[in-house]
This record gives structure tokens, sequence and C-alpha cells, in this order.
């Protein structure tokens, strides 16, 4: 029988010299007692030494897993192949099933096989000869660490803790070089103050004072490098007519001092914000690329770290760094305030004023998604970060042009609600009344009504001739049209106050009101008074026939 005993140095096969001692497992120890217990069970046959250290985590940690590492294969083959009838002790069930699917071996475990791997790691100095002691505990302390690395997914790239620091230093760094900027300014501006109304560049500034030095050497230094040149031209015309103080050496030597100083510092910065983007692209690529570098650097140094963040929800995502704000308006009970760091990233920045709050909620739920991604996905790519910002991107200009409200596609889009547009109304007191009151026509209305009446009139024949005599038609009654009510005039809103013209054309209109029936009546009375004269004068014929009769 033969035995596979993984070592961090490498892997060892040995050869069963009495099988009959491994028949039970509770006295197997005792031929392990000592050394020479063991190497007369046990006999070395071949000893694979691993390369490195990478070589050694390969194959511990696919022997962990249960899968058959290439160099094993290899060795499994050339030498186990040939001693094909014989059976192979393995450590690990997983391990030995895999070794008979692929190099077809039979494989054997079990209690027995448990104490003779513990009987060999016992004594594995002397049984494995050729390596040094100290070669053993070197190697199997590297590949501790490898493997605790391993398994905590540790990467030297990974530590947020550079990133920290790094914030932490570019912000003192602008608050210092500010405070240099300042005093330089001010300093240099009691011998030549025009200099700093010229040049409002703070670099520009710094250099020109180390190579100028004092002001009358403005004609003869050649300032092209650092300035345009209408300024250069300007600065050296500026500096024969200017109005400032006279200065010593020592005082020009103190001024120049500061301004390398600034220029030192502000040099060191570029390399620190390149540094520092660096290590935000290898630590959370998806995060820098949704709200930028100094923004994600930021909410990591306000959390601690990448996992403290990756804890956090979408909410406190959005306000962290106005915790100040929430607090004051969560104790005077105001509104409380809807971004803090995520103010300053660019898609925030280029909204108006009005959607700045939307887009900055939609902004943390993206990047909650980036956080957990960047900390806790085992390899870590840039398509969600590109994806999700072509996403806010396009959701930016839909609210921008006034678009479509639906946030996703299988939503169901809100319509609004149906407004009633018609002319304000108010409740006619009048109907609260059971008295019968007279209601008010409407002019209109009025027009119509009298204009109609005076048609049929105008139509109708005054007098009928009937076997010579006049007779009255019988009048047909006029059916009155129905009523319009129209409410009060306090229900109805009036109209701003009209013209002199339309006041004019009201005044008409109602006098062709007025004047129209009793044209109507003129008419009608006067057919009425024709029917007695006709028989006056039918009596007046038959008084003077009786006469001459």
């Amino acid at each position: 029988m033969l035995v596979l005993f993984e070592s961090p140095s490498g892997f060892a096969i040995f050869k069963v010299l009495d099988e009959s001692k491994l028949e039970v497992a509770d006295k197997i120890q005792e031929h392990f007692s000592t050394a020479e217990g063991a190497s007369n069970l046990l006999k070395l046959k071949h000893f694979k030494k691993f390369e490195d250290t990478t070589e050694a985590l390969a194959a511990t940690t696919a022997a962990v897993e249960g899968k058959l590492c290439k160099p094993l294969k290899k060795i499994l083959k050339k030498i186990v192949a040939k001693d094909a009838h014989e059976n192979l002790a393995v450590a690990d069930a997983k391990l030995g099933q895999a070794i008979k699917e692929k190099v077809n071996l039979p494989c054997i475990y079990s209690p027995a096989v448990q104490e003779v791997m513990r009987g060999i790691r016992a004594h594995v100095d002397s049984l494995i000869t050729g390596l040094p002691a100290r070669d053993m505990t070197a190697m199997a302390l590297g590949l501790a660490h490898s493997l605790s690395r391993y398994k905590l997914k540790f990467s030297p790239d990974k530590v947020d803790t550079m990133i920290v620091q790094a914030i932490s230093l570019l912000d003192d760094l602008d608050k210092e070089l500010n405070n240099y900027v300042m005093r330089c300014r001010e300093w240099y501006g009691w011998h030549f103050p025009e200099l700093g109304k010229v040049v409002t560049d703070h670099l520009a500034f710094a250099k020109v004072i180390k190579k100028m030095g004092f002001r009358t050497n403005a004609s003869k230094t050649d300032m092209s490098e650092m300035l345009p040149e209408e300024i250069e031209e300007q600065v050296k015309g500026l500096a024969e007519i200017s109005m400032g103080t006279e200065i010593s050496d020592e005082d020009i030597c103190n001024i120049r001092y500061l301004a390398e100083q600034i220029i030192e510092i502000t040099d060191y910065r570029g390399q620190l914000y390149d540094y520092l983007k660096n290590r935000m692209m290898a630590i959370a690529p998806n995060l820098t690329i949704l709200v930028g570098e100094l923004v994600g650097a930021r909410l990591i140094a306000h959390a601690g770290s990448l996992l403290n963040l990756a804890k956090y929800p979408s909410s406190t995502v959005q306000i962290l760094g106005a915790e100040k704000a929430l607090f004051r308006a969560l104790k005077t009970r105001k509104e409380t305030p809807k971004y803090g760091l995520i103010y300053h990233a660019s898609l925030v920045g280029q909204t108006n004023p009005k959607n700045k709050g939307k887009i900055s909620r939609m902004l943390a739920a993206k990047c909650a998604l980036a956080i957990r991604y960047d900390a806790l996905a085992e390899e870590t790519s840039t398509e969600m970060g590109i994806e999700n910002r072509a996403s806010l991107e396009q959701r930016l200009r839909a609210l921008e042009e006034g678009g479509s409200k639906r946030l996703s596609v299988g939503g169901k889009g809100k319509f609004d609600k149906w407004v009633n547009k018609s002319e304000v109304r108010m409740y006619d007191n009048a109907q609260d009344s059971t008295i019968p009151a007279p209601k008010k026509r409407k002019i209109q209305e009025l027009n119509t009504t009298v204009k109609d009446e005076s048609e049929e009139e105008n139509e109708k024949p005054s007098l009928v001739v009937a076997d010579g005599n006049l007779e009255q038609p019988p009048k047909k009654k006029i059916k009155k049209e129905k009523k319009v009510s129209v409410a009060e005039e306090t229900s109805i809103v009036e109209t701003p106050t009209k013209s002199k013209k339309e006041k004019k054309k009201k005044k008409k209109r109602e006098s062709e009101i007025s004047e129209t029936p009793e044209t109507s009546i003129v008419k009608v009375e006067s057919s009425e008074d024709a029917e007695p004269e006709v028989k006056k004068k039918k009596k007046k014929k038959k008084a003077k026939a009786e006469q001459e009769d």
C-alpha cells in the first residue's frame, strides 16, 4: 500500500512495509512512538519539492478544495502507475475520489489512514531526508501566511487605510497652501502691489517672485514660461510706475524662500493626487466612476474603511458628512438635508437646483451597490459603474427636458389627475328658499326670444276675408320658451371693465329690445280697431237703403 502525504515543502509518497500492523487503528500509534518504529513501518519512495511559495499555495488550495493539481497528477502517472495493483491512502475523501476519476487509481480513506497521517506528521523530519529543519520551518511559515491571505481574500492593493491617510493629507495640504499663498501675496504686496491684481494664478505668482525678485528686475526677466505675452508686458509696464515701498535684500530672500515652499508643496500635492487616483481605481473602481476620486475617498475616510461604508444603506450614504445639519433639523423639526459629501459629485453639480435632491437620492442608491460590489466581490470590474453612470446621465437628461417620470422599463406610468378648467362658480343661495323667486335672464337670451316673437307676429295676417266679411283669425297661443336659470351676479366671475364702445353697443341692444314689442302691439291694435269701423259703414248703407225705399 502507498501513502500520499502533503507537506509545506512538497508531495511525499511512502511505501508501507508491513500492512498487517495497520489493521488495528488503536495500535498504530504504538509503532509511531519512536522515529525508528516509523522508519521500520514506512519507506520514502518519492518526494516532489515545490519550486516557490506560489506553487505551494496553488497545490495546497487545490488539495483543500478536493481537486487534483497538475504536479500531483504527473507524479501519480509516472510513479504510482507502475504499482497500479496497490492501493493509495489519502488524507481527504474528496481528493481520493478525484484521483480515482482522473488517474484511475484505487484510493483508501479510513480511521487507520488518519492515524498513519498523524504518525508521519510527527516524524516528518526523520522520514523525509535531504531537507534541513530550518528550511522546512521557513517554508511552512511562508505557506501559512500565503494561505491565510488567500482565505481572507487579502491583497496589499486593497488596503483602504492608505486612502484615508492620503485624502486627509491632501486636505491639510490645501489649507496650508492657501495660507502660504495669502501670506506671500500680502508680504510681497508691500513692494509690488500691482502684481497680485494682474497675476491671479497662485503658482504663477510664486514662480514670478522667485525668478524676478525686486520689481526693478522685471524689464530684464523673461517670464514667457510662466505668463502669457499680454500679461508679461503689463507686469513690466506696472513695475516701472509701481507705488510699492522699497525692501532690503534680506526681505526679498525670505519672500523667495516662501515662494519656493509654495512651488514645492504644489508639486507634491499633484503627486499625492495622482497616487490617490490610482489607489481609488484599484480599491473602489465603480465608486470612483460614479462620484470621482476625491468624493469617493472622502466617503471612505468618513466611514473609516471601505467595509464599514459597504454596511451603510443608501439613505446614510446620501447624507454622509451632513450630520450636524441633520441633527439640528431633527431638533428644530425642520426639513432634513438632502445631501452631504455626495453634493460635490459631478452628476449633482451639473444639475439645476430643482432636481438636485432627486439626483442625489438616485446617485446614493447606485453608490451603495457599487461600494458593496467593490468591497465584497471576488473579482472587481468597472462594467457595473459604467452602466450605472450611463443610466443616471440618461435620467438626468430626462429630468432637465421634462420628460416621462418612469424610473424603470417595467414600471407603470403615472398620469396626471383630471382637473376641471371651467370658470369658477359659487353656490346659489336662492335655491335654499322654497318661495318661487323670479330668475334673471341673460341679455342674449332676451334678444333671441323677443326677436322670435316679433317675427311670428309679423308673419300672421291681421284680417281674413270670408264671404265678403272681414273676420279676425283665432289667436294661437305662443309657447313660451323655458327660462334658463342664471346664477346670481355674485356667482359669476366678473370680467374686467369694458371699453366705451362696448358700453354703447350694449345701450343700442337694450333700446332695440324695448322698441320691438311696442311695434308688434301697435300692429295688433290697428287690426282690432279696423273691425268696428267696417261695421259702422254697413249700418249707414242699410239706413240709406231703407230711406230710399
